[in-house]
């Protein structure tokens, strides 16, 4: 059983309140979900795909991540899970945006994980990634929508396209 502690929609945790992963989280009450997204220093972003057997099976993601753990911050939830779903260590992370939605009772707090680690030192997480590359900003950009899971992903592709994003650069 998986526990999650209940937020307010400002990420403010609500005090003597658990959720457990799988029971609807009632009207008001947001859990956390953290993203990461990779950037190798050399420019291009690292893409994980889906394990055939999860929902959006063998679509491709631009970031780690999942659901914060009971007692997580949102930083120990994103280190973790970049770490689960690629093997990389990082030491810092910059957080560079949230999203609330509301219909999902769900804030996703993204971060940025910029790193130098060999490129083939990628581990994949059984049942959670198939697969993974290194795309360039172009490429990223060039994705068809039905290749690319989530709206989130969507509109990260749109933000870069715009150049609204700090991962832009």
């Amino acid at each position: 059983m998986e526990l999650w502690d209940a937020y307010d929609r400002n990420l403010e945790k609500i005090e003597g309140m658990t959720l457990i992963r799988g029971e609807k989280i009632p009207e008001g009450v947001y859990h956390l979900v953290c993203d990461v997204i990779v950037r190798h220093t050399d420019g291009e972003y690292l893409l994980m795909q889906r394990d055939s057997r999860k929902h959006y099976g063998g679509m491709w993601e631009a970031t780690a991540g999942g659901s914060a753990l009971q007692g997580e911050s949102p930083l120990e939830c994103a280190l973790r899970e970049l770490r689960e779903e690629t093997g990389i260590h990082a030491e810092k992370l910059e957080e560079v945006g949230r999203v609330q939605s509301a219909g999902r009772n769900t804030v996703y707090c993204e971060f940025l994980c910029v790193t130098d680690c060999t490129k083939d030192s990628i581990l994949l997480q059984e049942g959670e990634t198939s697969d993974y590359r290194w795309v360039t900003r172009d490429e990223l950009l060039s994705m068809k929508k039905d290749e690319l899971v989530t709206q989130r992903m969507q509109q990260f592709v749109e933000e870069l396209q715009a150049g609204r994003t700090v991962l832009a650069q």
